[in-house]
This record gives C-alpha cells, structure tokens and sequence, in this order.
C-alpha cells in the first residue's frame, strides 16, 4: 500500500510540478526520465541485493530511500524552482521504489506458494488502494493548492515510515536462505526465453499502466481542457478501477487461468485507451479510464507470479522480468512526451495500443502452475 501511496502522491501533482519548474509536455517527459532511469539502473541489481541480504532488509532500504527522494523533489521543485535538483532527486525516488518493489513481489510470491493460492493479484491491488488514496489526497491538495514544499514531503515521511515499522511483524524470510541452498543464477534466468518474454509482455502492459500515471493528469487538464482537480480526479478514477479489479481478480484467475486473463485485460485496456484519446467528451473520457484501469490491472502481479513458478529462482527471474518492464518507464515518458509535442498528447497515448497488442500476443508464456495448488509445489516450498 505505501508504495502506491508514494507514486500516487507523485504523478497526482504533475500540473503543479510543471508549473513550478515552468515546463512544457517534452521536457515533463525528459524530467520523468530522470525517475525512471534510476528505476531502472536500481531493478537490474534488486535481485543480487535479495539474494545476499533477503527481501525485508531490501524493502526496508527502498522504502527509506523513495521516501527521502520524494521529499527533496517537493524542495527541489516548490522552493528551488530547480529542474537539476529536482531531477537527482527523482532519479533517487525511482532507485528505491524499483528495489523495494522487486523485494515486494519476491515475497509475495514466497506467501502464495507457502498458502497454496493465488494471492499475487490482492497484494497488488493493496498497491492500488495506496494509489486511490494517494489520488484522493493528490485531489484535496491540488484544490486547495497545497504547496509542493508541504505535500510531497509530509507523503515521503509518511510512507518511509510506515515500511519501517510495518516490517518488523514480517514472517520469517526465505529468500536469501534458499539462494545460498541451491544457487541463484541470475545469468541464467537472462538466457530463459520464457522469462525474457514475460518481461517483454510486461513492458507492453506496463507502459499502459505507467502512461496513465504520468500522462492522465496533464491529458484531461491540457486535451480535455480542465482544471488541475479534475485531472487528478480522472487519475483517481483510472486507479480505483485498477484496485477494485485487483482485489476481486483472483477467483477470475482460478476459474479461467493466467493467460486468458492476460488477454482480456490486454483487450480492456486497449479499448480503454483509444477511447480515452479519441472520444472527445469528457464523461466518456471518465469512463474509458474505469476501463482502461481495469486493462492493465492482473497483468503485472500474474507475470509476477508465472516468473516466480520455481521458488529458487524467484528472485532472479523477478528482477529479470522486471528490468525488461521497467525499460517502458525509461523509454515511455521522453517519448510520449516528445511524440505529444508533435501531435498532441491524446494522440500519442493511443499508439499505446500497439504494445498492448504485442501483450495479447505474449500472454501464453504466463502458462505454468497457474494453480499453485499440487502437492509437489508444497513439498518445493517445505525445502526452502
């Protein structure tokens, strides 16, 4: 929940952030570069840091680090007004939400094996809930024009401060023990076609789910024509319907499996998406965000769990996948941001749908032990 709370907290007060630093839609998506670099260079080290020190440990320091990040950008932006300082410290915030998150779902799915049970898709919808009520919270800020030096910073010590005591009631953690029993191998896991393509697969549903959260607020207050409350309200929407179908999206995976689920929601969030850039109206603007939330709400947590089948390789194959999706964070907001700046940022929001395609197509290689009920996958878990 905190780490949505924290991105929520974020993208919400884009509009006031350009403001702030005075910045048009390209320079956004270059300033959101900075974010997402450092994402990106942490995720591909987060499983080597859970292998050696274990999952809470890792989680711990992620949280300690985002929190801290967003708090300087708020200074950096509100009272700095400087792009630099507020791009180092970014980067600093995407470096520990990218390792906290890695460790996250690496325990996740150390909790799903040992309850015999798809679980992977409620965890994530508590990262949704911290989204709709770091929106929420985004809403009430921007109406009352809650300075960024106040909100962002208060947000950052809320949510280090939740994963530091929180992890203290943490069951025992088993990632490092089981690496050190049978070897990691995270060289190996690179060279695994079927986790290589569950990372591509990511990438795709990714980038839709990202795209909202950096995009949505300043599209429906620039192509929409609205104000900065009512763009953060449509972000709230976008998150709510991705949260509610988290949570209630498990007995859907036990009843038709992982990769019809894909599909689906590849399908929804690509009807989402082109309606939201070419419907011209607002209520149904409203309504192609419940839809497009919906989209891009199991894909994520059910690669997850399909890359984390073999729990001695989980760690490895998480990070994998993951370094693969984070490349539509790096790759995503410079270049719908410089695509908005040529036609227009609805526009560019809809070639989205091209890797939503892509997704669709990828989904079979989620097929594995979707039921992770036999008793072959418990005695696997007992010797770890």
């Amino acid at each position: 929940m905190a780490s949505g709370l924290l991105i929520s907290a974020l993208v919400s007060r884009l509009p006031a952030l350009r403001d702030d630093l005075v910045l048009d839609h390209a320079s956004v998506g270059l300033l959101l570069l900075c974010m997402t670099g450092g994402s990106f260079a942490a995720v591909s080290f987060a499983g080597r840091f859970v292998l050696r020190w274990g999952a809470t440990r890792i989680m711990q320091l992620g949280a300690t680090l985002a929190g801290f990040g967003l708090l300087m950008v708020g200074l950096g932006a509100g009272a700095l007004g400087n792009i630099v300082v507020t791009g180092i410290f970014l980067a600093l915030q995407g470096a520990g939400t990218a390792t906290w998150n890695v460790a996250s779902n690496v325990q996740g799915a150390a909790m799903e094996r040992a309850l015999g049970r798809s679980i992977m898709s409620v965890l994530h919808g508590f990262f949704s809930i911290g989204t709709v009520i770091g929106a929420g919270l985004g809403v009430f800020a921007a109406a009352v024009d809650l300075p960024l030096t106040v909100h962002y910073p208060v947000m950052g010590l809320i949510v280090a401060g939740t994963v530091l005591i929180s992890s203290r009631y943490f069951g025992p953690d088993g990632s490092r023990r089981s690496t050190e029993h049978r070897g990691g191998g995270m060289r190996q896991a690179w060279r695994e076609p079927r986790t290589v393509l569950l990372g591509v697969l990511v990438l795709g549903m990714a980038l839709a789910e990202g795209a909202a959260g950096d995009w949505v607020a300043l599209a429906l207050a620039d192509g929409y024509d609205t104000s900065e409350a009512t763009g953060a309200l449509g972000y709230g929407i976008f998150v709510t319907a991705m949260t509610i179908t988290r949570l209630l999206g498990g007995e859907l995976v036990h009843r038709f499996g992982r990769v019809a689920m894909i599909r689906a929601s590849a399908l929804s969030a690509l009807l989402g998406v082109l309606v939201f850039a070419w419907g011209d109206h607002l209520p149904l603007a409203f309504v192609a965000l419940a839809i497009w939330g919906m989209g891009v709400a199991l894909s994520f947590p059910l690669a997850m769990s399909a890359a984390s089948d073999d729990p001695v390789r989980a760690a490895s194959r998480v990070s994998v996948v993951s370094t693969i999706g984070y490349g539509a964070f790096l790759g995503g907001p410079p270049l719908l941001g410089l695509l908005a700046h040529a036609i227009g940022l609805l526009p560019a929001l809809s070639c989205i749908g091209l890797l939503l395609v892509m997704a669709f197509l990828l989904a079979g290689n989620a097929r594995g032990h979707e039921a992770v009920e036999s008793t072959d996958h418990d005695e696997e878990t007992s010797e770890v």
